[in-house]
């Protein structure tokens, strides 16, 4: 009897908890958000660029990359899709559109600090070489 409560409870357990993606691809530091005045320009993979969807720029991940950026200061994350190069401003590693940074509480503050985490899918691939 404990045993089949035992297995019940093992397959309830693993339905309802959320399975962690395999990351293999780590990087922190500062976060950026695009201007409104680009609202509209293309990015560099040629999709026209809008605030409203939850996009970034990344120097080196593949277009198409889903990242988790988290901010440790307020505790959020926010999953974003890589679809531009940049930023330019080598102190920051990410430019994320306005609707992301405003999921983070970082519209106010311009900035961040964050961390960004990825599942790459041939990290031996040349990323960057879209």
């Amino acid at each position: 009897m404990l045993y089949r409560i035992f297995i019940i409870l093992t397959i309830l357990t693993s339905k309802s908890c959320p399975q962690q993606p395999d990351f293999n691809y780590y990087e922190e530091g500062i976060a950026s958000y695009y201007h409104d005045a680009l609202e509209g320009n293309l990015t560099a993979n040629g999709e026209v660029f809008t605030q409203d969807k939850l996009t970034a720029a990344h120097r080196t991940l593949p277009f198409g990359t889903r990242v988790l950026v988290h901010r440790p200061e307020v505790d959020k994350s926010i999953w974003v899709t890589i679809n531009d190069r940049g930023p330019f401003n080598y102190k920051r590693i990410i430019d994320l559109s306005r609707s992301a940074a405003d999921s983070l509480g970082m519209v106010h503050d311009g900035i961040s600090d964050v961390i960004i985490k990825a599942r790459v899918a041939d990290s031996h691939s040349n990323v960057g070489d879209d």
